[in-house]
């Protein structure tokens, strides 16, 4: 579930943190970065929970409705046609999700009712649930569209929800960018992810390898590094973008199946989305000459998947 990019992301991410650790205690490499990891599986199922705890609320808001000691015709027809979603139960009726949120329960938010019931109370003024509840039958392309229609445009552009959700996850500004990403192909193929283990042992393998690689090459990586900085002074150049950079030569050496045109871009990538506004700009220019100086040298062994196979 979670792409190669997010993994490298956890990577920097990790390597960030070891290099600015300051003498502090951190747990060994391989197991922060499983912690970071794991923090992110645990945000994701925390968005999962509260997009479809608003979708529910509507029968829950009928309930409380009718219970009142007078309620108006009004309380009495609070339409609950987006609790029975099928797009919604799907997701609910997995057996991942159910033991997702059985593991999570114990850290779920204390205030989480008060948000989802904000969500829920925008969404019923929305002109899409309108329409929604209005359509007589249950099309698969409008229940899916008002699942990802919460999520995309009343959770995220939230200011309020979301910082509800960086007051109690750490790595929501680090993450925000691939929980969208990672929900939005989630609902794609909703209930078909494993919540308990979003890495295959492949792309884990190769996280561990990229971290372990990227650390113990570093003085190798950094002499071809360093010639190429011209009149930039090493110790000024942004943490990021020497991470990045160092990544990004390990990778072109050590990782043979992985192409090198694949590798420059998402480190390119990578640099603009973390960085600074020139560190794509940087970043391009310095992977690009080493590469083509190891090209030029032979050091640079490349193998594709169909020859792999």
């Amino acid at each position: 579930m979670i792409s190669r990019r997010n993994i490298r992301v956890k990577v920097m991410q990790t390597l960030y943190t070891l290099s600015t650790a300051d003498g502090q205690n951190y747990p060994e490499p391989v197991k922060l970065l499983k912690k970071q990891v794991d923090s992110s599986r645990q945000l994701f199922v925390y968005l999962l929970y509260v997009l479809t705890e608003v979708a529910r609320y509507a029968e829950k808001d009928a309930i409380k409705r009718a219970s009142k000691n007078l309620p108006s015709q009004q309380d009495l027809n609070v339409n609950t046609k987006l609790s029975g979603n099928e797009f919604l139960w799907k997701i609910i009726e997995s057996s991942s999700f159910k033991k997702a949120i059985e593991d999570e329960k114990p850290n779920l938010i204390e205030d989480t009712t008060n948000q989802i019931k904000k969500i829920y109370n925008e969404l019923t003024k929305s002109e899409e649930y309108h329409k929604y509840i209005q359509l007589e039958s249950r099309e698969k392309k409008s229940e899916k569209e008002i699942i990802v229609f919460i999520f995309t445009d009343l959770m995220l552009p939230s200011e309020d929800f979301t910082s509800h959700v960086e007051e109690h996850f750490t790595n929501w500004d680090d993450d925000a960018d691939m929980m969208n990403q990672l929900m939005l192909n989630y609902l794609q193929k909703p209930g078909s992810y494993n919540l308990q283990d979003m890495l295959s042992q492949e792309k884990w393998d190769f996280a561990k390898s990229l971290l372990q690689t990227t650390r113990e090459k570093r003085e190798y990586v950094l002499d071809l590094i360093k010639p190429k900085l011209k009149n930039w002074d090493a110790e000024r150049i942004a943490v990021l973008d020497m991470i990045l950079m160092e990544m990004g030569v390990c990778e072109l050496l050590f990782f043979e199946t992985i192409p090198t045109k694949v590798t420059i871009n998402e480190y390119i990538d990578l640099a603009k989305a973390y960085s600074t506004p020139q560190s794509g700009q940087f970043v391009n220019g310095i992977l690009d000459n080493i590469h083509k100086d190891l090209a030029s040298q032979d050091k640079i062994h490349k193998v594709s998947f169909k020859q792999k196979a």
